[in-house]
Order: C-alpha cells, then sequence, then structure tokens
C-alpha cells in the first residue's frame, strides 16, 4: 500500500501491521483506510486529524468519515457510472472496523449516538482464574517471541499486580533463584508509598516461574546481539527512537533494548487482540487489569 501524504494514515499503517489480524479482516481495515485517507484529502475532517492517528480516530472525526463513507462518496471505484451509497452489511463492517481500531490504540467505543460513556468494569474473580488457565495453555505449546513475552508479563503481573512503569524498570537482579520471587519497586500515584520500603519481594506461582523459564532464554539471545542491559523486559524488533534529525531520520534501536513503558502497553494491545483466547479475558487497558488483580489480592490476605 503506498505511503499517504497524511501522517496519521502513516501511523494507522503501523498499527494495522501491529494488530496480525486474518486476511478477510485485514481487506476490510485497508478499506477504512483508503477512505479515511480519501476523506482527508477532500478537507472533510478536522486538520488536526491529518498529524495524529488518535484525532482521527475520535468521535469529531469518526462522524464526518462515517457519514461520507456511508454516503459512497469515499468509494474507490465508481460502481454503475456513480458513487451509490454502500450497503447495510457494508457499513456495520465499517463500523466494527473503527471499533476495533479504537480498541488496539487504546481508546474506548465511540458513542456516535451520544449519552454516557459506561464504565468497564474491572475482571472479576473467576475471568482471572480463566485468564491463568489460558497462559497454561499457551505453555503447553509452541508460542512466537511476543507472545512468549507477553505470557511472561501477563503472569508477573498476575503475581504483583504492578504498574506499567514498574515492570518495565524491573532488572535480572530483580528475580530470587530459581525465580521463587520477583521484587517489584512502587510507584504509586502521586508519590505516595506506604511503608519504610519503596517495594516488595513477591513469591511467583508455578505458572510465572514457568512462563519466565520461556522468556529469560529467548531474552538472552537477544540481548545477545546487541550491548547487552539488565532490564528483565526488552524490545523483539529493531524499531527507533522517535527523533528526527535534521535530515528527518531517527535514531534506530535494534532487538533486545530496554522496553520502553509505551511499547509494553502497546504489546499488551495488541497481543489481547492477536491472541486467542485473551480479547474476553483482558480488559482494554493494562491499568484495569492491575486494579482487578490488586483487588484479588486484597481479599485474599483479608
Amino acid at each position: 500500500m503506498p505511503t499517504s501524504t497524511f501522517a496519521a494514515v502513516n501511523a494507522l499503517d503501523g498499527l494495522l501491521d501491529e494488530l496480525g489480524v486474518g486476511a478477510a479482516r485485514r481487506r476490510q481495515l485497508d478499506m477504512v483506510r483508503g477512505e479515511m485517507d480519501r476523506a482527508l484529502a477532500r478537507g472533510a475532517l478536522p486538520v488536526g486529524a491529518r498529524r495524529s492517528l488518535r484525532r482521527l480516530l475520535e468521535e469529531d472525526a469518526i462522524t464526518p468519515y462515517l457519514r461520507l463513507a456511508e454516503s459512497g462518496a469515499l468509494r474507490a471505484r465508481r460502481v454503475a457510472g456513480g458513487h451509490p451509497p454502500t450497503s447495510g452489511p457494508t457499513n456495520e463492517i465499517r463500523r466494527r472496523c473503527i471499533d476495533l481500531l479504537r480498541e488496539a490504540h487504546g481508546m474506548p467505543a465511540p458513542q456516535l449516538a451520544g449519552g454516557e460513556v459506561a464504565l468497564r468494569p474491572v475482571p472479576g474473580q473467576a475471568t482471572l482464574s480463566a485468564l491463568r488457565r489460558q497462559l497454561d495453555r499457551y505453555l503447553g505449546g509452541a508460542m512466537s517471541p511476543a507472545q512468549t513475552r507477553l505470557t511472561a508479563v501477563l503472569c508477573v503481573e498476575l503475581d504483583t499486580a504492578a504498574r506499567s512503569g514498574e515492570l518495565t524498570g524491573q532488572r535480572l537482579s530483580h528475580l530470587a533463584d530459581g525465580n521463587a520471587a520477583v521484587y517489584i519497586e512502587r510507584h504509586p500515584q502521586g508519590g505516595a508509598v506506604v511503608g519504610a520500603e519503596p517495594g516488595e519481594w513477591i513469591d511467583t506461582s508455578p505458572l510465572t516461574r514457568a512462563a519466565l523459564e520461556r522468556w529469560l532464554p529467548l531474552r538472552a539471545e537477544l540481548v545477545r546481539r546487541t550491548h547487552g542491559t539488565s532490564k528483565l523486559w526488552v524490545s523483539l524488533w529493531m524499531n527507533h527512537d522517535g527523533i528526527l534529525d535534521e535530515d528527518g531520520r531517527t535514531v534506530l534501536r535494534p532487538a533486545g533494548m530496554p522496553l520502553e513503558e509505551n511499547g509494553l502497553i502497546t504489546s499488551y494491545r495488541v497481543g489481547r487482540l492477536r491472541y486467542d483466547g485473551l480479547r474476553p479475558l483482558l480488559p482494554l487497558k493494562l491499568e484495569a487489569l492491575r486494579r482487578a488483580i490488586a483487588a484479588e489480592r486484597e481479599r485474599t490476605a483479608a
């Protein structure tokens, strides 16, 4: 697919590549991508939507986009010499694609008909138990590098209720012998830490120990190709630092570099949609999962 003249659409291309959906869904998403590009070219969407993917997916851009697309004005080709309105099934597919894109970008489903947005409940105890069973099934079979890392992250999260920044701050020295415990340095909102120590050692479950046993050899191989790092979570692929120099180039970062917080959150969002069985078990945001686990730990300790 050719590069768009709009930064938001180019960012959308990157998101689509990360989703790893099936061929049929990808064709539907590519249809939406093309329509959005044409809507921007017509000047039909807010100016800010040209530069920012989040602005492109916000309701003040989605609403006029859907109106135009359903009218047929954004068709790539003429039909019977014109641009007739698109069919009801196509309109439904288009809206499902928008929901999928917003969800992958960490945004709630749009409230296009008005009304208040209902808060998504955090997972209950039964859902967390089902999540553990699903991760155990993953560990019983072959996994891609991305699935291996996400499985280990989720297992550590289930044991610790750590914030995303606390996870990316972990180092190899934060693992006890035999991965029997993990250390979490707490950074609560507002900076208030209860107790004298900023962190705690937490015993790991058999599930977490098994997940770390799968992740650590892969991590070692990735880090061996670079300068080396003591961080527990590292990147899987070459990426860039996002800072452009005077010539418009950016510094490439090899695989095996410390995973940044944004990268961890993105891997959670994408993995939630990509891997069978995770979507109904994981909330939209990692923070909601953390709150559910923290609530479960409080119930258990009571």
